[in-house]
C-alpha cells in the first residue's frame, strides 16, 4: 500500500530523514519506535504532505505522492492525527468531526461513517456539543483521532497517541486502535511507550538519529534483547 524508498528529508542543512525505506501492506499496523529527534514526525509529516522529502519517493497504492500537497493526499485516502492532538478548541466536538470531512461529498457514506466513529468513542456522541477545547487530554485524542477518521482514509497516521495521557486513558487509546485495525484499517503508528506500539503492530521499524537501525516482526523484536534495554527499559 505504501512504500517510502530510500527518502531523505532536511531542515535547511540538517538531515532529519537520512535515506529510509519502509514498507506498509494493506489492514496492517506498522510501527515506527525510536528516542526524540529519531526522525519519526518527519517521516510522518512527509507521508501528509506537510514536508516534502529533499530525495527519494513516497508511493501510495503504486503512484508517487512525495510532491503533492497536504489536501491532495489527503483526498488519495491518507490521513494523519498529529502529535498535541490540535483540536479546534472554540468548535463543538461535532463541528470538529464535520471538518475532517470537509474534502468529501459523499453526504451518505459520511453519516454512516459518523455512526461508526460514535461506536467507537461513545463519549464523543455524547459530548457532540461541548467545545473541544474544554475537553480533557485523552478526550481531546479522541476527538483529533475521530477527525481524522471522518476523511473516510485508507491509511490512518497516529503521531504519539498517548503523549501526556494517564496510564488508563493510555489502555483505552490502544483498545481503540485494535478496534480500527480489526475494522479493516490500516495504521502507521509512531509512539514513544515502545512497548505498548510493539503489542499493538504486526512489523516495527526503530530509528536512530535518522536512520532504521532495525527493523522486522514487532513481536520479534519485543523479546531482542538490545531492543529490550534501549527502549523498553529492561
Amino acid at each position: 500500500m505504501l512504500k517510502l524508498d530510500n527518502m531523505v528529508a532536511h531542515y535547511g542543512t540538517v538531515a532529519a530523514v537520512k535515506g529510509i525505506t519502509i514498507e506498509i501492506e494493506e489492514n496492517e499496523i506498522v510501527t515506527l519506535i525510536g528516542s526524540n529527534g529519531a526522525g519519526k514526525t518527519t517521516t510522518l509529516r512527509a507521508i501528509s504532505g506537510l514536508h516534502h522529502p529533499t530525495s527519494g519517493r513516497i508511493d501510495f497504492e503504486g503512484e508517487q505522492i512525495d510532491q503533492l500537497m497536504p489536501e491532495e493526499i489527503n483526498a488519495r485516502g491518507i490521513a494523519m492525527v498529529p502529535e498535541g492532538r490540535r483540536v479546534f478548541p472554540q468548535m463543538t466536538v461535532l463541528e470538529n468531526l464535520e471538518m475532517g470531512a470537509y474534502l468529501r461529498k459523499d453526504t451518505a457514506k459520511m453519516k454512516a461513517d459518523l455512526d461508526e466513529i460514535y461506536e467507537h468513542f461513545p463519549i464523543l456522541l455524547e459530548r457532540r456539543k461541548q467545545l473541544a477545547g474544554t475537553m480533557s487530554g485523552g478526550q481531546q485524542q479522541m476527538v483529533a483521532m475521530a477527525r481524522a477518521l471522518m476523511s473516510g482514509p485508507k491509511l490512518l497516521l497516529l503521531d504519539e497517541p498517548s503523549l501526556g495521557l494517564s496510564p488508563i486513558m493510555t489502555q483505552e487509546i490502544a483498545k481503540i486502535i485494535k478496534e480500527l485495525h480489526a475494522k479493516g484499517r490500516t495504521i502507521m503508528l509512531v509512539e514513544q511507550n515502545a512497548r505498548m506500539a510493539l503489542r499493538l503492530a504486526k512489523h516495527a521499524y526503530v530509528m536512530e538519529i535518522g536512520k532504521v537501525a532495525f527493523s522486522g516482526l514487532a513481536e520479534d523484536l519485543r523479546h531482542d534483547t538490545k531492543i529490550q534495554e534501549t527502549y523498553l527499559g529492561a
